[in-house]
């Protein structure tokens, strides 16, 4: 959520950055209804400290003995009660108002982001690695079946499209996957794994911004769960409500864990495969730091998904995202796209995003240096490192072979029971 001491000082700019993003100008909108809150606010405390005022009075006038001067303050203390009441029902509703307009507002790009409609503004900030030549390529499902290891049909019998039942090798190395990458987000960049909730509360879901904008995309239980889209949202919410010792950040976590989406918006698109499910498996990394540290850390957990990538030896591209193309809650960001010779195409495997500010305010998450009182709103970011399915994806057709096995690289090979390829069991 943004501040609206800054949309009512800077209201161009403000326009300007919500045009970049292909949303509507809202300054005028929002400083109204500001205003609207700021006169019922005042409207309220002025007629307080009228009340109070007129409380003292009356205890003078009772200890004076003026019993009529006493009645008469008593009256106008009733009156004021009920035109308080009235005062401050309209301060909820127009503080309401803008919280609810202010929360459909999303967050603003930093300068350097290029400005465009669409991934095609999209820029390429490097290229690693090289695609190995191949002839006629498979695509990963075509791949998976062969091995008799992946099993769409099975899972649409239970469960219906965009879902899939890996067993065997398959199955392991998804795990093995998932291991390898905590294993070096812990060890090697310092991150502290969590084993979080995968059902959570509307505030939750509220606080890192999928609502109420994209309820749409979610599922939700009948008892009035979400499940959630991607562990950044537990994750970011283990701050919620909190004022942090400066001294403590940043905060760094990472979680494994199932990840569901509607695909609300998505239909015809990639129907086959693993690359858009409803239910799928991602390696999540979520910082929490003070405002001066967050570009830095922007390019620092860029990094640690990037390694996941070069340790595997797979090519890959890093792309700045233009405004038309960022997240909802996003003021910059880079997705990596791992190369899939199956598509003859690089397709997004992590998005890493700074949030600034924006998710803090509406998880309330802030810190205070040492010694001092103020406290300021904490930066988030979050990031995938890396998404387990597509990185599946992306290895199975990379190292796929002509005799219809598919290599293991050398860092998984430990989690595989030292085995060096998958091939059909038999």
């Amino acid at each position: 959520m943004l501040d609206i001491s800054f949309i009512r000082d800077n209201p161009e700019k403000f326009d300007k950055a919500l045009a970049s993003r292909g949303a509507a100008a809202m300054a005028q909108n929002l400083i109204a209804l500001d205003e609207a809150r700021r006169a019922a606010v005042s409207q309220a405390q002025e007629l307080q400290t009228r009340r109070n005022e007129t409380s003292k009075q009356i205890g003078q006038a009772k200890a004076a003995k003026d019993e009529e001067l006493a009645t008469k303050l008593m009256d106008e203390v009733a009156a004021m009660k009920e035109q308080l009441q009235s005062a401050e029902d309209a301060e909820r509703v127009a503080s309401q108002e803008l919280e609810n307009v202010l929360a459909s507002v999303p967050n603003i790009p930093l300068e350097d982001v290029p400005v465009g409609a669409d991934e095609d503004a999209n820029i390429e900030i490097r290229k690693m690695g090289t695609p190995t030549p191949m002839d006629n390529p498979k695509q990963h499902f075509d791949i998976g079946e062969e091995l008799g290891q992946m099993d769409f049909e099975a899972a649409a019998k239970m469960s219906g499209a965009r879902f899939v039942v890996l067993q065997g090798q398959l199955a392991r190395l998804e795990r093995a996957l998932a291991n390898f990458m905590l294993d070096m987000h812990t060890e090697e960049f310092g991150y502290t794994e969590i084993v979080p909730p995968a059902l959570v509360r509307d505030d939750a879901v509220f606080g890192t911004g999928q609502l109420p904008k994209f309820k749409e995309d979610l599922f939700r239980t009948e008892e009035g769960f979400w499940l959630i889209p991607t562990a950044e949202v537990p994750l970011s919410n283990l701050v919620r409500e909190q004022i942090l010792d400066a001294e403590d950040l940043p905060l760094r976590y990472t979680a494994y864990t199932p990840c569901f989406r509607s695909e609300a918006g998505s239909a015809g698109r990639d129907t086959r495969g693993m690359i858009r499910q409803h239910q799928f498996s991602k390696v999540e990394l979520v910082s929490v730091v003070m405002p001066e540290e967050g570009a830095d850390e922007l390019e620092r957990m860029t990094n640690c998904a990037e390694t996941i990538l070069q340790k595997l030896d797979m090519p890959y591209r890093v792309m700045m995202l233009c405004t038309g193309d960022m997240g909802f809650s996003a003021r910059k960001t880079y997705d990596l796209e791992v190369w899939l010779p199956g598509q003859d195409s690089y397709r997004e495997i992590s998005s890493c995003s700074l949030c600034g500010d924006f998710q803090a305010r509406r998880m309330k998450t802030r810190f205070r240096h040492k010694g001092d009182k103020q406290t300021h709103f904490a930066y988030t970011l979050n990031g995938s490192g890396l998404a387990v399915g597509r990185t599946m994806v992306a290895l199975l057709e990379n190292y796929q072979d002509t005799d219809g096995r598919v290599f293991i690289p050398a860092p998984l090979q430990p989690y595989m029971g030292g085995k060096t390829h998958i091939e059909i069991a038999g």
